[in-house]
């Protein structure tokens, strides 16, 4: 959902949104737990804090921009994931999110395991120490190399996502000598209510295997003739950032369907079901995600019944939540450089990041949150447009906000809900160096991905 500026001025400034204007928040200084990590307090003097280390300290001694990751507020997330499922399911963490040898350190301590769809995600779960028969591997044109490593590696399952797949695991897993734990991914004509780039169900898209016209049914009937396979389940993802849970339900009765025609004509039970994920969380006060023992209870009830009725086993459920553990766990400094007001229309802060530390505003016209952190202010609001130093119009970190009209250049501003995808999407456009990754816990900080270097990029170039 997009948002213009209501021609009234920079400031007091209402923002369109759906037909009726937002207006300015109560309290600029105040943090919206929805979408701050557990531990960011503001102290007494209006500085800002994330597991017991103020921010200014921390732009100091790392600068700036920079991703801050309370590992707390993961390791509690992760834990209520799986809590919320316990013994009878199981709880892959999504890795496209984020991935780093830290985090899979503590997904492996918190007992959740790993999703992955690439050799490097598969290198770097494996070096980190995760179980591989706790790792599925995901992705829509595996190559022949990363499916040697997969089967090689011993993974628990790969989800298998054509035909041309199903053919190439089973022949590699035959010539090594093993049989592979698979899933057929399919979609199930769900029209998730999500931006177009991330609704994964709808037919006319590049994953799965559709189940109009029998080809997922198809695609199960091949992999059980191969001996290199053992088919143990169906996969289904919906979409992104999804709050509805109309979507799953639909889902679910459609793939318990599917289970039950395997069973009526190869007298075979699968008895996997995964969901995916696609869970959204909480970007701006507006939004209102679920908690996972909602996510949990309401998943469970919906493929309980419809196995019911279907007189089928009920299926061990796999649910693949990324966002919902680490998006809120972290939030990206800035430091801000040019202030530009725009008469009539708002004002423009630029910040020494931008798409190249967080593409999803320009990619899918994503929302977020902005605060000012290095101080207190009792200034009246101003309607804003944080932006980056790139070389591009659409350079937009968050399209409209509110700070305080008395925002400085040297001021730090900081936008919360940036632990998924925003590292995992960081570019090195126009050369610029990707941010560090620091994690902080319990008045502790320390770099878990380090700040890329201009050596790092003349390494690469050979001239």
């Amino acid at each position: 959902m997009s948002r213009s500026a209501h021609p009234a001025g920079p400031r007091h400034a209402d923002v369109l949104t759906e037909g009726h204007y937002t207006a300015p928040p109560a309290d600029l200084n105040a943090l919206d737990p929805k979408v701050w990590a557990h531990t960011v307090t503001r102290n007494e003097d209006g500085v800002v804090s994330v597991g017991g280390i103020d921010v200014a300290t921390l732009a100091e001694e790392f600068g700036t921009p920079a991703y801050f990751m309370d590992e707390a507020d993961f390791r509690s997330r992760a834990r209520s994931w799986r809590t919320a499922f316990g013994h009878d399911a199981d709880v892959f963490y999504a890795g496209k999110a984020f991935l780093s040898r830290a985090v899979v350190r503590w997904l492996h301590e918190e007992g959740l395991n790993l999703d992955v769809c690439s050799g490097g995600e598969l290198t770097t779960a494996l070096s980190a120490g995760m179980p591989a028969d706790r790792i599925a591997f995901h992705g829509n044109n595996k190559s022949t190399e990363e499916i040697t490593k997969a089967v090689e590696s011993g993974v628990g399952r790969i989800v298998l996502d054509s035909f041309q797949e199903i053919v190439r695991v089973a022949h590699i897993a035959q010539s090594l000598g093993k049989r592979q734990r698979v899933q057929i991914r399919v979609t199930v004509g769900v029209e998730a209510h999500t931006h177009e780039f991330i609704a994964t169900a709808h037919e006319d898209q590049k994953f799965g295997i559709a189940l109009a016209d029998g080809q997922a049914a198809e695609a199960v009937r091949r992999a059980l003739a191969l001996d290199g396979l053992e088919v143990v389940g169906i996969h289904s993802h919906i979409g992104s950032q999804i709050f509805d849970m109309a979507g799953f339900e639909v889902a679910a009765r459609r793939v318990v369907a599917l289970l039950a025609s395997v069973r009526d004509e190869h007298g075979v039970e699968l008895p996997e079901i995964d969901l995916g994920g696609g869970l959204g969380i909480a970007y701006t006060s507006e939004d209102d995600p679920r908690e996972p023992h909602e996510i949990a209870k309401a998943l469970n009830e919906i493929v309980t019944r419809e196995c019911e009725a279907a007189k089928l086993r009920t299926p061990r459920i796999s649910v693949e939540p990324g966002r919902a553990i680490v998006g809120p766990t972290a939030f990206t400094l800035y430091e801000v450089g040019t202030i530009k007001p725009l008469d009539g229309l708002r004002t423009y802060v630029s910040v020494d990041g931008g798409m190249s530390d967080n593409i999803r505003t320009a990619l899918y016209d994503a929302e977020y949150s902005v605060a000012l952190v290095s101080r207190a202010s009792d200034a009246e609001p101003m309607l804003v447009r944080v932006v980056g130093k790139h070389c591009e119009s659409g350079d937009i970190v968050v399209r409209d906000a509110f700070l305080p009209a008395d925002l400085a250049p040297g001021d730090l501003i900081a936008v919360p809900a940036t632990g998924a995808y925003c590292r995992s999407m960081a570019s090195n456009y126009n050369h610029a160096l990707r941010p560090p990754v620091v994690a902080v816990n319990d008045g502790e900080a320390r770099v878990i991905v380090r700040r890329e270097t201009e050596e790092d990029l003349l390494r690469l170039d050979i001239g």
